[in-house]
């Protein structure tokens, strides 16, 4: 594997710890700065800029205490300045498809757009280290 697609494995590891720890601090450092980021979470629809998208996480994250919660079967596609990590996120009874794209700004990978929905039963492989 690439030293850069390391780092971006790296970028996505960074979000879902932050998401399993429900930790809004660390959540805040993995996105991108830049106004056009956006989300979509499942059963919602787009939130656009990073007032909005930050408020939706600190929603999510200051509602409920950490749990667990894995990324497995990740597919990373990458080109130059951009990159998107197509898994599965586990969580306490839900099995969900997740997109996150992620931008090389500064010389860090940073979420510019994430976006999860249902997703049928799957078997885990180790593609990616699991978040707990």
């Amino acid at each position: 594997m690439t030293a850069r697609k390391n780092t971006i494995i790296e970028a996505n590891t960074a979000f879902y710890t932050a998401f399993s720890q429900a930790d809004t601090a660390k959540m805040a450092a993995v996105w991108s700065e830049r106004p056009d980021i956006s989300v979509i979470h499942p059963g919602h629809g787009l939130l656009q800029g990073r007032q909005s998208v930050m408020a939706s996480w600190d929603g999510i994250l200051s509602a409920r205490r950490a749990f667990s919660v894995s990324c497995c079967n990740a597919e990373i596609f990458q080109q130059d300045h951009l990159a998107y990590v197509v898994c599965n996120e586990i969580l306490p009874g839900h099995t969900l498809i997740a997109t996150n794209i992620y931008r090389l700004e500064a010389g860090a990978w940073k979420l510019i757009h994430h976006q999860a929905g249902p997703a049928p039963d799957i078997e885990p492989s180790e593609a990616l280290q699991r978040i707990h």
